[in-house]
């Protein structure tokens, strides 16, 4: 059991039965009041946000967590497939689990998050950056380089991407998982 100094960004916390992720924390103090603890929580086995507030020393409930890596296979009808790295075992999962879907490719690292609990997967994470090539671009215009105007880029995996006008097909870019984000071009 945790009190509410124990919260931290990540955590993963059950509350009124289901698990959430703290996204976001802070402390409300006010003169003659208790302190209040906020946290923006985003659910880990359900599709919904929210907002809770506790006072300053309630008791949580952390649930505990293991980031175990796992190689994404493929996709099928029955979900996304991955296979254990240690162990070589396979494991489907539905796209509702998975984080950024549309950037997954064939054989790319990811982590598992595993309820320690129940030995039961509830999301997967992609490192903080992939790298992707560009299958489709439309051509920049010379000279049209004077400010940060971007445009639409697709990459292998069918993801859009928005990416400054040198970019061209053919060429490997380094994307951010969090956001979706063009970070660099890659020297391949």
């Amino acid at each position: 059991m945790a009190t509410t100094a124990d919260i931290r960004n990540g955590m993963i916390i059950k509350l009124d039965g289901s698990l959430y992720s703290i996204v976001e924390f802070g402390q409300n103090k006010t003169a003659r009041a208790a302190a209040k603890v906020w946290a923006k929580l985003k659910g880990v086995d359900n599709t919904r946000s929210i907002e809770h507030t506790w006072n300053s020393g309630d008791n949580i409930y952390p649930v505990r967590v293991e980031r175990r890596p796992y190689q994404f296979l493929y996709k099928d009808d029955s979900g996304f497939n991955f296979m254990d790295t240690n162990t070589f075992e396979q494991l489907s999962l539905p796209e509702n689990q998975i984080e950024r879907p549309e950037l997954y490719k064939d054989g790319q690292e990811c982590f598992i998050l595993v309820n320690t609990e129940t030995e039961q997967p509830m999301s997967v994470e992609l490192p903080p950056n992939v790298v992707l090539m560009v299958t489709y671009s439309e051509p920049g215009l010379k000279g049209d380089t004077a400010t940060r105007t971007l445009k639409p880029a697709t990459v292998e995996t069918g993801a859009t991407v928005m990416v400054p006008l040198f970019v061209d097909e053919n060429e490997l870019i380094r994307i951010d998982t969090k956001t979706g984000a063009y970070i660099e071009r890659v020297k391949g």
